[in-house]
């Protein structure tokens, strides 16, 4: 047992060598004692790290009691209305194949299982409609998820403008690698990036639970590279480009959150106004600031100073990963915003569709009379922003 145990740890302290080996994060002919707190210098530690996982479980209490004595109040004040919605009566050879098989029946599936729940096809295909739309976010749910990210994330830019306005490498980006790597952290950095991290760790940690949208995938791999990149600059002391980088993501996230909140609640003009706003702050800062004047920083910069090394390979690598996600949601920005112009009806590219059927509604007007809940507020889902 000895002999396993010791080979088990012999087998650890190697892999550990080699993943905290200097030439995998530091440039030549440097090592981690020249990082090491000395003459009133503080530098990053990766143990610094470990308090964000414990601060974003503290983050999803404070986001839970948000939405609930804040954000649901605010969706009350603001009218945000429900959709009735009309539920699928049980049947279990239905239910069975929306569970297990899937959630939209081909032609031949739909005939099949009329045949064996003894309902007509037409019954059968409202059946899943509904029943798609009962798994569907609640307006409410929608709500409150873009009232807590937008209040992050004005805070948060408003936080990181303080924290480098009035550092030179803000106006002169060759200031970011002057004396690098041997750059003292400032209190403010250090919690600049200790919340950031523990915030994007949340949103991984809730990402099954929030409204899921069709770029669902595209959303892991944004907070997946996200974390890799705070937490490797961390590492390589890469701080000043960090919080750059941060800030600059900032400053256009809560402006698509407001525009949400005010499409929940009906503010029509005022989400589109907010909309076009933050397509321009998202095409100037995602498409043009970022890659021609922080990537250029991070690229070009670094090699005035030192030979490449793996790091610098590694940290770029993840910044061309986020620029690709930045492209391909500024292609369904345009979009929408082509619809916009041209006075087409605007949603979320991004969105799941609630499906409705004149027939259903029909049906319950017969029964009960007009939905005063109904059409006005589905249109709520189809203006500018989910």
């Amino acid at each position: 047992m000895r002999t396993r145990r010791s080979g088990g740890e012999r087998m650890f302290q190697t892999l550990y060598s080699y993943f905290w080996w200097e030439r995998l994060w530091l440039p030549a002919n440097l090592t981690w004692a020249d990082l090491e707190d000395r003459d009133g210098r503080v530098y990053a530690k990766a143990s610094d790290l470990y308090i964000t996982l414990p601060l974003a479980f503290l983050f999803l209490i404070v986001r839970h009691l948000f939405e609930t004595y804040v954000a649901t109040p605010l969706a009350g004040l603001l009218n945000v209305k429900e959709k009735i919605r009309l539920k699928a009566t049980p049947n279990a050879v239905l239910e069975k194949f929306y569970a297990s098989t899937s959630k939209h029946p081909k032609q031949a599936d739909v005939e099949l299982l009329s045949k064996r729940s003894g309902c007509s096809v037409r019954q059968v295909e409202r059946w899943f409609r509904r029943r798609r739309n009962q798994d569907r976010p609640s307006l409410l749910k929608k709500f409150r998820e873009a009232s807590w990210r937008f209040t992050f994330y004005l805070i948060a830019f408003i936080a990181g403008m303080a924290v480098i306005v009035d550092k030179p490498w803000f106006y002169d980006l060759r200031e970011v690698w002057k004396g690098y790597p041997i750059q003292s952290m400032l209190p403010s950095q250090y919690w600049y990036y200790m919340i950031e991290l523990s915030f994007y760790w949340s949103l991984l940690f809730s990402i099954a639970s929030d409204v899921k949208r069709k770029d669902f995938k595209e959303q892991i791999i944004h907070h997946v590279a996200t974390i890799i990149l705070i937490s490797f600059s961390w590492f390589a002391n890469y701080i000043r480009a960090g919080t750059l980088i941060m800030a600059l993501h900032d400053s256009s996230d809560y402006l698509l959150e407001s525009a949400k909140m005010f499409n929940y609640a009906g503010w029509r003009n005022t989400c589109n106004n907010i909309f076009i706003v933050f397509a321009a702050v998202f095409i100037i800062t995602r498409l043009v600031i970022l890659p021609f004047w922080i990537m250029h920083c991070t690229v070009v910069y670094p090699l005035d100073l030192y030979p490449a090394f793996f790091g610098y390979y590694f940290f770029n690598f993840m910044m061309v990963v986020l620029q690709s996600l930045h492209i391909f949601w500024a292609y369904l920005i345009i979009r929408m915003a082509q619809k916009f112009i041209t006075g087409k009806v605007v949603e979320d590219e991004r969105s799941d569709r609630e499906e409705t059927d004149n027939s259903e509604e029909e049906e319950e007007a017969a029964k009960n009379g007009p939905l005063s809940n109904g059409h006005p507020v589905l249109n709520n889902n189809h203006r500018k922003t989910d």
